[in-house]
């Protein structure tokens, strides 16, 4: 890795672009600028970002806000085709930092000791959510729309998923974590994924509003978006048949339960056709890993899950199911994996 004349690495370089870390006043900002890749971050911005959490631990601030500079997404979540190139070329310790740094982030988040604040329009998947939901208010826009979609690429929701999918109401987590479905705002707000709701063009000001509001944050966002998104969320019409689907004993049951409901018509018929092709699509043995460490996340901490996930990391790296789902996914996309 060659040297800038300043003395950073170009991966430091590109991260200090790509991260930009500022204060406003009583407010520390972090905000995601890495349009083109939709922030999917990587090992110099987790460090970046980490360094500036314990920078402002100690400094009084009012706030810490997590937001990007694009319209388009908070964050598509971790680099991943980065790490399957790391595992390609045998480099696994690379890897194995960026997986370390960016669950500490996961932990710092969780907690802090000033609130943290994070604005979330656009998509926000995988390590994205793991940048969102462990602070203390997720806010977002109308276009927000939200997914842990590991499985589909031969891995699993981590970066704390199995601390915040099974303490999600009834088995929602499970059916989000299963199956990697994408839910909107008012989904988010009403699983508790999200906080508080408010315009574009609302939540773009809202640094400087947090900057120069002296009461408790909880009364300003509250005063900003008194209201919800208008409509119900995409599974309010299926929650009953949803709770019935996941709460069976194992994945086997879960398909059965699913091609019966298919059997049928209208929206319930059409929901069950669709998850059970996402499952169909899904690693199986993402699936099998997702689901035991959903049920053991249960009765973990945040900290003890994110040791349990970095362990897995390690060891999922590596598989062929991994290497196979990323290929398929993100790097020649003919969503056609062939696994193990």
């Amino acid at each position: 890795m060659q040297q800038v004349d300043d003395g950073q690495t170009d991966a430091q370089t590109d991260a200090r672009a790509e991260v930009r870390v500022e204060r406003l006043g009583p407010v520390g900002r972090i905000v995601l600028d890495r349009p083109r890749a939709l922030n999917a971050i990587t090992l110099g911005m987790v460090e970046r970002i980490h360094a500036a959490l314990e920078d402002w631990r100690d400094a009084g601030l009012r706030a810490v806000v997590v937001e990007s500079a694009s319209e388009r997404a908070f964050c598509a979540g971790g680099d991943i085709r980065r790490v399957r190139e790391n595992s390609l070329a045998g480099r696994y310790d690379e890897s194995r930092r960026f997986f370390e740094t960016e669950y500490a982030v996961n932990a710092l988040l969780g907690s802090y000791p000033v609130p943290v604040v994070a604005l979330v329009g656009g998509l926000c998947l995988g390590g994205g959510m793991g940048l969102s939901v462990h602070g203390t208010f997720v806010v977002v826009s109308p276009e927000a729309s939200f997914a842990m979609p590991e499985t589909k690429i031969g891995f699993f929701p981590d970066v704390g998923g199995s601390h915040f999918l099974p303490r999600l109401p009834g088995h929602t987590g499970r059916y989000l974590g299963l199956t990697g479905a994408r839910i909107g705002a008012a989904d988010a707000l009403a699983l508790g994924l999200a906080t508080h709701a408010c315009s574009s063009s609302d939540l773009a000001r809202l640094p400087e509003l947090i900057a120069s509001y002296d009461g408790p944050l909880e009364q300003l966002l509250r005063e900003l978006a008194p209201a919800r998104p208008g409509e119900a969320g995409a599974l309010a019409p299926v929650r009953p048949e949803l709770e019935w689907v996941f709460s069976a004993p194992d994945l086997a049951t879960i398909r059965a339960r699913l091609d019966r409901l298919a059997d049928g018509t209208g929206p319930v018929a059409a929901w069950a056709g669709e998850t059970a092709a996402a499952l169909a699509a899904a690693s199986p043995s993402s699936l099998e890993v997702t689901d035991r460490l959903l049920v053991e996340g249960r009765g973990r901490s945040l900290e003890e899950c994110l040791r349990a996930e970095l362990a897995t990391a390690n060891r999922m790296m590596r598989s062929p199911d991994f290497l196979e789902g990323v290929r398929a996914v993100l790097v020649d996309k003919d969503h056609a994996p062939r696994w193990a």
